[in-house]
């Protein structure tokens, strides 16, 4: 190279230097852009007819359109990767596979709110009820309206996502017991492309995506049910959720903040389920679980004996935008799990109280 660049005539040189101060130009254009851009003023707040429709899309999109896909899933450093097969018929019986393509195979096989999730190494079937109302790509875990009490939803540019020309959202929370959150919603459709939360200063702290899908596309429900028939000879262990009254056992949980609702409260097995059949059955073992939700995210308070079996201590950690508080009250631990600022999580926390229940 070094040969080549003492044989350049003067016009070369010259045509290098144009080449160099052309590259100049259209790197200060950029950063002149970028500068118009961040002095723009905020965009408006959607009028709340208008939110409250595109949320509501978006939802509906969710359970009603045929769609596949891959999607990627972050969460601080973590990454990965699934497949979703979604199929709804006319009376909106949905269908659902997903397919993690990372680490160990898994497979989540779902017939409305009933889910298989299969375990191959461990010929294991675990069958739950969930309830998939506040799953990408769906939103809403209560009523919209409740979402626009405590967050502003801001339209901003629209970009493309997965090749989907996209309305671009966001929702920005009253106050800061709760994350902001931006939406990406196929324009036609309102089929959710991408969903980030947004901690402080801009920063995202987790985030879902499609990087490639098909809408529209013929229903393949019969494989989805084939498959849940083909699991049946698996071993199989049923997660059987009983309503519970956590006040008749003595517990008080006054809500600390404003907007989040109980939306249940259970009786649960949590554990290693893959050890559920045989020897390994101490493995599980029941909690409480009261769930709570501001309509738009959620966090999980659950209640559990301190036993010899369960190594606990008290303490926080975060992983993305989830933050997990544990602390002892009278013979119990509690743990608290949010995907919501820590101090919103160390509130409910501190909110849980015990009282002997009274022998009957």
């Amino acid at each position: 190279m070094p040969d080549m660049q003492k044989g350049w005539a003067p016009a070369h040189a010259a045509g290098a230097q144009g080449i160099r101060a052309l590259r100049r130009s259209f790197f200060l254009a950029l950063c002149l852009t970028a500068a118009v851009a961040t002095a723009q003023t905020p965009e408006p707040t959607l009028a709340r007819r208008d939110a409250a429709a595109w949320l509501g899309k978006i939802h509906r999109a969710a359970q009603r359109e045929n769609y596949v896909g891959t999607l990627i899933y972050q969460r601080g450093s973590v990454m990965h990767a699934s497949r979703i097969q979604h199929f709804s018929d006319l009376v909106h019986n949905e269908y659902e596979r997903l397919e993690t393509l990372d680490g160990k195979p898994r497979e989540v096989l779902r017939q409305n709110d009933i889910v298989h999730s299969l375990i191959p190494e461990a010929k294991l079937v675990v069958v739950e009820r969930q309830d998939a109302k506040d799953r990408f790509p769906a939103l809403l875990a209560t009523n919209k309206g409740d979402v626009l009490d405590l967050y502003e939803m801001r339209r901003l540019s629209p970009e493309r996502v997965a090749g989907m020309e996209c309305e671009v959202f966001s929702l920005v929370p009253h106050d800061g017991a709760r994350y902001a959150v931006r939406l990406w919603a196929e324009k036609h459709s309102g089929l959710l492309m991408r969903a980030q939360t947004i901690g402080e200063g801009g920063k995202v702290l987790e985030q879902v995506a499609f990087s490639q899908i098909e809408i529209g596309v013929p229903s393949e429900k019969q494989k989805i049910l084939g498959a849940i028939k083909s699991a049946a000879n698996w071993q199989r262990y049923e997660i059987n959720y009983q309503p519970a009254n956590i006040a008749e056992e003595g517990w008080l949980i006054t809500v600390p903040i404003k907007g989040f609702q109980k939306i249940r409260e259970v009786r649960r097995p949590l554990g290693d389920l893959r050890s559920a059949q045989g020897s390994g059955r101490e493995q599980v073992f029941e909690v409480l679980q009261v769930v709570y939700s501001d309509g738009l995210t959620g966090l999980s308070v659950f209640i559990e004996p301190v036993s010899e079996q369960r190594v606990r201590r008290e303490g926080v950690a975060s992983l993305g935008a989830t933050q997990v508080v544990v602390r002892k009250v009278a013979d119990f631990w509690i743990t608290v799990v949010g995907e919501v600022p820590a101090a919103t999580v160390k509130q409910f926390a501190a909110a849980v109280e015990y009282r002997a229940p009274k022998p009957r």
